[in-house]
């Protein structure tokens, strides 16, 4: 049996004296496209900086495609590795930013090729030459030589989205990616991630957009508290919530 694309272990995560998460557990599988719901200050996105490493949890660990990432076992302890090598394993996980993380100083073709060069995956001509595919796969390729200041917001988180793709990664998160965006934008991205839900690519995606949610995800994950309340199929989880406190946050947003 293939292993999960993403295990979140037992997770808890501190900032000072408040717990942001509280013993998360949860389990994607490969090529599944899961959305994580919830109310400002409950977790989500804490969860997916975990998830690659950006935040360290205090108890716990996650696991991407079988593989500790940040740590590895000693004995029954947990060893923090050194950043070079947990820079590497970012690598295979894409992340896609509310506010686009661009380069300012970089044309979107070069902030797309920027990691497959840096990392040394692909010489610099290779990388451009996938840059330029991705762009024009979410819909840009008459920007390859803007710069983010002469973008829209949308076409930035388009880049972004690109950019994320140009590693290749097995799972991509989405924090928020329409969050940062004037009403008219949102549909160009939500349509460039509705692609990629049917490429097959594992998806983990914070989100708001409710009927978003609806349409891609196979997964409906509801988190309050730091706490994963409940979680199903779309229909189930958004049609016949089990939980109160699910109830009481759908019937504010929907």
């Amino acid at each position: 049996m293939r292993p999960a694309a993403v295990q979140v272990h037992d997770v808890h995560k501190w900032y000072g004296a408040h717990q942001v998460l509280d013993g998360v557990e949860l389990t994607v599988w490969p090529g599944e496209v899961t959305v994580i719901l919830g109310p400002s200050g409950s977790g989500k996105s804490t969860l997916l900086r975990v998830i690659n490493h950006l935040e360290k949890p205090e108890v716990g660990y996650v696991s991407v495609n079988g593989e500790p990432i940040g740590v590895r076992r000693h004995g029954e302890r947990l060893k923090e590795l050194s950043e070079r090598v947990i820079l590497g394993q970012r690598s295979r996980i894409g992340f896609v930013f509310q506010n686009f993380n661009l380069f300012p100083h970089l044309t979107a073709l070069d902030n797309v090729a920027a990691a497959p060069v840096a990392t040394g995956k692909l010489a610099k001509p290779k990388a451009q030459e996938l840059a330029r595919e991705l762009l024009g796969r979410v819909g840009l390729a008459d920007k390859v030589g803007a710069y983010p200041r002469q973008l829209s917001g949308g076409q930035q988180q388009r880049v972004a989205i690109a950019r994320a793709l140009a590693l290749r990664p097995g799972v991509i998160l989405f924090d928020e990616p329409t969050s940062a965006l004037d009403p008219e934008l949102v549909g160009d991205v939500l349509a460039v991630i509705k692609d990629l839900a049917t490429s097959g690519t594992t998806l983990i995606i914070v989100t708001h957009e409710i009927g978003f949610a609806r349409e891609v995800a196979d997964r409906i994950v509801f988190i309050d508290g730091g706490r994963i309340v409940e979680q199903g199929p779309p229909t189930e989880l958004l049609d016949h919530p089990k939980h109160e406190r699910t109830r009481d946050f759908l019937s504010k947003v929907l």
